[in-house]
């Protein structure tokens, strides 16, 4: 994420600071700060830094920098001022889930993202100083990493038994109206209001748009009050030692739970008042993929793309064990394989150009924990399939084995190589472990 200007950063560190020291205390006079064009400069930054396809609208970054950016941001300035803003509706976009299924994306206009960008940089700090220590998804200063280390950690502090919970089409159930009373706890600004109903009812009558700028930050408004329940659930057990610990990042939910055998009435006392909370906020459980593991048991399951079980050490101490799942690793692979069918009779610098960042960004996300394994397999399929190629665009049969060394393939051709689990991640999450 880019940086804010360093007034705005100033205006941002100020309004956290109020909320963090009185968490009761409802803004006011947010709505000129949204509307402030160093406010939608930096909205616009932020969209343009993360790219994106146009939305219904079919315009362009590089349609609006042809006409001005100041031009457009003036324009959306202008609406915002006098209370003609209109957002348009999101485009409709399908992507694959894996499992035959589809994740729809709301797509907003670039100018909708702008307003929406602004809309959140305002509301961000407030929201931040309530948000809780378990949530880690889309938050400044967080990482799908930390939250995948925060499970490895408490499973080596022997919580063992798992509520591994999954929320059904959580985004797109979302009520606006328990959202909206929820913002309002915490401010008091009828413009600010107004903008954020607009917004949300472009989507339609109920949900946010996975997609869209400030979702993020309204799914976790949405459920914040889960997570100050399992920080509560933290305290009251707390004998010196913590029985309870809980990782959400944005809908993915994981309680972990001690499995020592004084502790087997905390697990279905907590797995009730999760569902009592999700009751409340009409949020429903998916019953067919949430379960209850038991690590102690030889079980396992999965977090943001990794598999978590307990292994023995040398030592014969257990210690957590964490790896990117079958399915995703399947899912890499068969993105590659379209690659090379694609190119099929493309040359070699060709197709490492489409596959490196594939590659690169795979390798990066899962390069924390027990990887090795999977990365050295992975590493192994890439050779063959680039020797196949050369091979093949050569008319000659075999794999090329004296011909090319592996170094050969990475020096010579480019392809990727950076298949290292890094050190320092592994120092970070390897906590301390028990004994049984």
């Amino acid at each position: 994420m880019k940086k804010a200007p360093i007034e705005l950063q100033e205006l941002r560190r100020r309004i956290y600071a109020k909320a963090k020291s009185e968490p009761s205390w409802r803004f006011w006079g947010l709505y000129v700060h949204v509307c402030k064009r160093e406010t939608l400069r930096a909205a616009y930054e932020m969209a343009k830094h993360n790219n994106g396809a146009p939305g219904i609208d079919g315009i362009s970054f590089e349609v609006i920098e042809e006409s001005g950016v100041e031009v457009f941001l003036e324009q959306i300035r202008d609406e915002l001022v006098s209370g003609t803003y209109r957002p348009l509706r999101n485009r409709r976009r399908e992507i694959p889930k894996g499992n035959g299924k589809v994740r729809v994306l709301g797509i907003p206009t670039i100018r909708d993202r702008v307003v929406q960008g602004a809309l959140k940089l305002i509301l961000e700090p407030i929201f931040e100083a309530d948000f809780q220590p378990g949530a880690f998804g889309y938050r400044p200063g967080r990482t799908a990493h930390q939250a995948v280390g925060r499970v490895a950690r408490e499973i080596a502090y022997y919580k063992t038994r798992i509520l591994d919970i999954d929320l059904k089409a959580f985004f797109d159930n979302v009520r606006h109206d328990l959202l909206l009373v929820k913002v309002a706890k915490r401010v008091d600004d009828a413009g600010v209001m107004r903008l954020l109903k607009l917004i949300l009812k472009a989507s339609g009558k109920k949900g946010v748009p996975q997609g869209g700028v400030i979702s993020p930050l309204l799914s976790n408004v949405y459920l914040n009050e889960v997570d100050r329940m399992l920080e509560k659930a933290k305290r009251v057990t707390f004998d010196g030692h913590t029985h309870v610990e809980y990782v959400r990042y944005a809908d993915d939910l994981v309680v972990l739970v001690n499995g020592f055998a004084r502790n087997d009435w905390l697990l279905g006392a907590v797995n009730r008042r999760l569902r009592e909370e999700l009751a409340k906020l009409d949020v429903e459980v998916n019953e067919e993929k949430s379960r209850i593991v038991d690590l102690a048991k030889g079980e396992s399951f999965g977090y943001l793309g990794f598999d978590f079980r307990r292994v023995k050490s040398r030592q014969g101490k257990w210690r957590p064990h964490f790896a990117p799942q079958m399915k995703k690793r399947t899912a890499l692979l068969a993105e590659l394989k379209t690659v090379f069918r694609q190119k099929r009779s493309r040359p070699a610098a060709e197709i490492v150009t489409r596959i490196n960042p594939i590659l690169r960004g795979w390798v990066n996300y899962f390069a924390i924990g027990s990887s090795t394994r999977c990365f050295s397999y992975v590493r192994r399929w890439m050779e063959i399939k680039m020797r196949r190629h050369l091979m093949r665009a050569r008319k000659r049969k075999g794999m090329g084995w004296t011909r090319w060394s592996s170094s050969d393939l990475h020096r010579e051709f480019g392809l990727f190589r950076d298949y290292y689990v890094r050190a320092a991640d592994r120092l970070v999450l390897a906590a301390r472990t028990r004994d049984t």
